[in-house]
């Protein structure tokens, strides 16, 4: 059975595809037929000086490699767009804040070859390192979670056939977040199988401001895609947790009601309701803030960010649902 792979990268040029292009030349094992980075920052010319040094990088492998540009439309259109201009029988996807480990393209190789006809899917073992000297942020565990998660494109190959099959991503997740699900249950309705592989990816973790937990709220409208495409039982079928949405909807809710109560002079009422929303934010700021390392620069994080998400989540959900509300449910295609 053939093994020979294409490398698909999606990026917008951070720093970290340096890294992530370095390791992939080192890595031992037969090589990739071709390597695809699909620029997807926005505009009709992005400045392609800045992909020089990233692709000097990969050495030997800088003959095999080739940019396609997709207009800033996600990743899910990067992917797709990277994929439908290669010829290999497999694709990898990886993201370009990964760091592929050192036996990787032989890992990869084997993986594949132990693939059976009807596996379309071949997952990699993804590891996040975290700090030792202390806990771990809020947005570090949120990183660590990754290396559990089911069926990401971090480290992801997928049959080309499969991927024709359905019809690739979805272009309506803009974000990088469910994306992966969403063509994993497709896959596995099509009647293909994902297993898990062997090879390993290292994922760090990225720099990121106070505001990323409040700005990940933008996922919520993607979770309401999810629900009209596979059903409102999409959780189990993707073992993907259930997260606070309806606490959040209940915080929210009473922090409304608390603020109409109180224009239309009903105070008691409406201190309730203030009481309901304290309650809420303040478990959820201490659930968050617990298991952290409780340096004040954390500390201030989590209660401003936690008496932020639970209207934000709301409002994320809410017009997800209206924005995908004729959203057609997937429907199985037969191999």
């Amino acid at each position: 059975m053939s093994t020979a792979y294409a490398v698909v990268i999606p990026t917008l040029v951070r720093g970290t595809l340096a890294d992530c292009l370095a390791a992939l030349a080192a890595a031992t094992g037969p090589q990739p037929d071709e390597i695809v980075l699909v620029d997807d920052r926005p505009g009709p010319d992005p400045d392609p000086q800045a992909l020089e040094h990233p692709l000097s990088l990969l050495g030997d492998l800088r003959g095999r490699a080739r940019v396609v540009a997709s207009g800033g439309r996600g990743p899910a259109a990067a992917r797709n767009t990277g994929w439908r201009v290669v010829s290999a029988p497999w694709v990898a996807f990886l993201d370009d804040d990964v760091q592929v480990g050192p036996r990787w393209c032989e890992q990869l190789a084997r993986d594949l070859a132990d693939a059976t006809p009807d596996t379309a899917g071949s997952q990699g073992v993804i590891t996040v390192p975290l700090p030792g000297e202390r806990r771990p942020t809020d947005w570090e565990r949120g990183t660590a979670g990754l290396a559990t998660a089911r069926w990401i494109t971090a480290d992801m190959a997928y049959r080309t056939d499969a991927l024709k099959q359905v019809a690739g991503f979805d272009e309506r997740f803009r974000r990088a977040f469910r994306e992966d699900a969403d063509l994993a249950l497709r896959v596995l309705d099509a009647g293909w199988r994902v297993r898990q592989g062997r090879r390993t990816t290292r994922h760090p973790v990225r720099p990121a401001d106070r505001w990323v937990s409040l700005r990940a709220q933008r996922g919520n409208a993607d979770d309401a895609l999810m629900r009209r495409l596979h059903g409102p039982d999409w959780w189990e079928k993707a073992a993907a947790p259930r997260g606070r949405r309806r606490v959040h909807l209940a915080v929210t809710a009473a922090g409304g009601a608390a603020c109409a109560l109180a224009v239309t002079g009903r105070r008691r009422a409406a201190a309730a309701a203030a009481l309901g929303w304290a309650v809420g934010t303040a478990e959820f700021a201490r659930a968050r803030i617990t298991p952290g390392p409780r340096i004040r620069d954390e500390v201030t994080t989590m209660l401003l960010t936690s008496a932020l998400i639970p209207p934000a989540a709301t409002w994320h959900w809410l017009s997800g649902l209206w924005r995908h509300r004729a959203a057609p449910a997937w429907r199985e295609v037969a191999r």
